[in-house]
């Protein structure tokens, strides 16, 4: 009779779906989304099931679908056109520019720090981060406190994910991924995101919010013992000065951000894998 699958500890679930221990722990406590077994110590142990099951919720998440709603969609069969409705997250992404609007510093993190607990990295940048940094852009143009709110949001956000980044590098071992801004950008939301996508799902980083020369890119590299380096490119930028150095270094090298179109004839015949986003290309390095 062959044996059945050996039981999973909590932070190989973590690596097999990206979901992180506390938001784990938060479906079970809150939802009941997930019920694993326990050791007599009260360790969390999870079945092959669970992992499936696990999977199940982030597809409805991925969907738009509110972690409050996902437990009566678990045993339904997902229908052909995806139609969940963005309302929840619409509204939300309406009251974080309402703590902007008002410098409510405070309740902008209360509300992040809700989600954060609830929804893996990935579902947030997203459904949240992504979509928020877009109408932000939009409404940003010829706003009366646009420089106000941006440098607030933007202080803001590098202390938030910069501190998430902190703390999971902190519990992280092995090679880091080098994050280097590729543009004069003061802040680069993208680049933080995909340093944040990148850690809380185990792979350690480490960031450089500010372009530097090429010919001092290889001894970052090889100081740090980077095993992979991403770039992001969100504004106008020296793409000669930028292929040279990328040209110095070996392993993976990805360049991702909006300005990526900018540049791409130019960076592709460069060894370089190129993305729109910060989402896909951690997605990629994670996978690969």
């Amino acid at each position: 009779m062959p044996s059945e699958p050996p039981l999973l500890p909590i932070r190989e679930v973590t690596r097999l779906t990206g979901v992180n221990p506390v938001t784990l722990r938060a479906w079970e406590r809150r939802y009941g989304l997930i019920v694993p077994h326990r050791t007599s110590k009260g360790h969390r142990l999870y079945a092959n099931e669970h992992v499936q099951r696990i999977q199940q919720i982030l597809h409805w998440l991925n969907r738009g679908v509110a972690v409050g709603q996902v437990k009566p969609l678990l045993d339904s069969p997902p229908p052909v056109a995806d139609s969940a409705p963005d309302d929840d997250w619409h509204a939300l992404r309406l009251r974080l520019i309402e703590c902007l609007e008002q410098l409510a510093e405070r309740r902008l993190d209360q509300l992040i720090n809700q989600v954060m607990a609830l929804y893996p990295a990935t579902t947030l940048c997203e459904q949240l981060f992504l979509p928020l940094l877009n109408q932000l852009d939009t409404r940003w143009h010829g706003h009366p406190a646009a420089r106000m709110e941006r440098v607030f949001f933007h202080s803001w956000l590098r202390s938030k994910l910069g501190g998430r980044v902190y703390h999971n590098n902190r519990q992280l071992s092995g090679a880091p991924a080098l994050l280097l801004n590729g543009s004069n950008l003061p802040f680069d939301a993208q680049l933080w995101l995909c340093a944040w996508l990148l850690s809380d799902s185990g792979r350690a980083v480490e960031v450089f919010d500010w372009p530097i020369p090429a010919r001092e890119l290889a001894f970052a590299v090889e100081g740090l013992s980077a095993d992979a380096v991403l770039v992001s490119l969100n504004a106008a930028a020296d793409s000669a000065e930028l292929q040279s150095g990328l040209a110095l270094i070996g392993g993976p090298k990805l360049v991702f951000g909006s300005a990526v179109s900018l540049y791409g004839k130019a960076l592709a015949s460069h060894d370089l894998t190129l993305f729109d986003s910060p989402l896909s290309a951690a997605r990629h390095l994670l996978s690969s």
